[in-house]
């Protein structure tokens, strides 16, 4: 799915103004009339008390529509206008008379007023602000939205949590809505889905509003959402007539003494996600747990006991994930150093690797171009810098990955994969994977990957995708608390298998 800036939605709504030879209002009154379907199919004419607060522009506009629809059908509504100005938008206006059809004078609220009273069992709809919001909310607006913020009532946003901007950081966290669920035009805003911005809404809908389709299908987005209907395409059928050598060799190096397990996970999973041969390059002291604890795997072992010293192997690895459990020590360092002079093959870099390469930069330039790099977020910092937020994040993150022409992965909640200043955000996985293993389990499936021909940004867009479904499938009878790394290995067959499942048809009763 498309994520669309805030100017590619102004150009929407100006081109479908154009092509359909109608006013802005109609559009409007199209969109209102869609968020209204949404509360009457569920509500069902229910007399919770409904209190919309609505802006002075034309996200008060849409709330205006809605709340003219819901008193059509008989709903208790109450309706109010945030008066923050003394300008208002003419679809505003023209919303706010006919409203007044309905011999319901919306209360107009103004600095120093007492707000209106409201119950923990009420329904809020916010139409405060939209995204076209352009300036610090003042500080008897920002009282309000606090007041409603400590309602504890069920607050519905309209295309944004009203203090929320699409595209940057709020400046100030307190002057944001607390969304319990928001109906957003068309597509989501890239702010749902990061840490610091994303923590002001619960659930997000998209609600088609009647923009162009030509201009929304036509229309290059620098962000996209992944799942299923996207990555789908990127799947390469397994040939009938392949063998184990047509999947490709995949190399995992890493380990120390204690942190064998991280390579054991990472090279189940890459075995997992089809690759057709699995060797690890691991120090004297994991032969005997890795050979034990997988089977199908081959070993190299390194001449160090304890830690990697030389990187030297003799097989053609068509793929090499690096780092897991590798550790830092100085001869470590030493071994890395040197094998990136003279390595030539795709490389998936993490954990320990990364934070080699973060202290010693002048190693970055060695990296082969196109390579994946996976880092978590004090990983990344180590990496890129600090940044003020996480829009500042992207962008920096951005200029590293161009910098040195690679993939790079920023591991989180929702997942961002960069490439080429595009932006991939994941929406699979859940809380449950933040446990120790889970990137290592990620190394291993983008590895076996690119073993088996998938190019590196689909690999990373696909594995990233597979991983989190993996992830979600595991939760079945275990929960958040419970889910380890080795119950998403054990998924990842799953998550394939989800990827052909047709959804589910409802029951003949139920459409009765």
């Amino acid at each position: 799915m498309k994520i669309y800036s805030a100017d590619q939605i102004y150009e929407a709504i100006k081109t479908t103004i154009e092509k359909n030879q109608i006013t802005s209002n109609d559009l409007l009154e199209f969109a209102g009339t869609q968020v209204f379907n949404w509360f009457h199919t569920r509500m069902q004419g229910a007399q919770v008390p409904i209190h919309i607060y609505c802006g002075i522009g034309n996200n008060g506009g849409l709330g205006l529509v809605l709340g003219r629809h819901l008193l059509h059908h008989g709903y208790n509504v109450h309706t109010y206008v945030v008066n923050f100005s003394d300008k208002r938008s003419r679809d505003f206006l023209i919303n706010y008379d006919r409203i007044k059809e309905f011999k319901v004078w919306p209360r107009l609220l103004s600095s120093g007023e007492e707000f209106p009273e409201m119950k923990k069992e009420d329904i809020i709809v916010d139409a405060i602000f939209g995204i076209g919001l352009n300036r610090e909310t003042s500080d008897w607006v920002k009282s309000l939205i606090k007041y409603i913020n400590a309602s504890d009532a069920y607050t519905v946003s309209l295309d944004v949590p009203s203090g929320l901007y699409p595209n940057h950081a709020p400046e100030d966290k307190e002057a944001v809505i607390k969304s319990n669920y928001t109906l957003t035009g068309q597509a989501p805003k890239l702010s749902f889905f990061l840490p610091e911005t994303g923590i002001h809404l619960q659930q997000w809908e998209a609600l088609d509003v009647g923009f162009d389709q030509e201009y929304l299908q036509t229309t290059d987005t620098e962000v996209q959402l992944i799942d299923k209907f996207e990555v789908l395409p990127l799947y390469i059928p397994r040939e009938k007539y392949g063998h184990k050598g047509t999947y490709g060799h995949s190399l995992i190096v890493g380990g120390s003494f204690g942190k064998m397990g991280a390579v054991t996970l990472s090279s189940a999973a890459c075995l997992r996600v089809g690759t057709g041969l699995i060797s690890a390059y691991i120090p004297e002291c994991g032969y005997t747990i890795l050979q034990t604890s997988l089977p199908e795997a081959m070993v190299i072992c390194d001449e160090g006991e304890k830690h990697i010293t030389k990187i030297q192997y003799d097989v053609e690895a068509k793929a090499i994930g690096m780092g897991v459990g590798m550790g830092t020590d100085a001869t470590t360092v030493k071994a890395l150093k040197a094998f990136l002079k003279t390595n030539t093959t795709p490389l998936i870099i993490d954990a320990d690797a990364l934070n080699i390469l973060a202290t010693n930069k002048t190693m970055l330039k060695s990296v082969p171009k196109k390579s994946i790099l996976t880092p978590h977020p004090r990983e990344l910092e180590r990496l890129i810098g600090e940044w003020s937020d996480d829009f500042d994040k992207l962008e920096k993150a951005k200029a590293f990955a161009k910098k040195y022409d690679i993939v790079l992965i920023i591991k989180g909640a929702h997942t961002i994969t960069i490439y080429d200043n595009y932006l991939y955000i994941n929406n699979t996985g859940n809380p449950g994977m933040a446990t120790a293993g889970s990137g290592d389990v990620l190394t291993g499936m983008l590895t076996g990957l690119i073993s088996q021909d998938y190019d590196p940004i689909t690999a990373a867009i696909f594995g990233v995708y597979l991983h989190g479904k993996a992830g979600d499938l595991a939760l079945s009878g275990l929960g958040y608390q419970a889910l380890t790394a080795s119950d998403i290995v054990d998924h990842i067959g799953d998550a394939y298998l989800d990827l052909f499942k047709q959804p589910e048809q409802p029951s003949a009763e139920a459409e009765q």
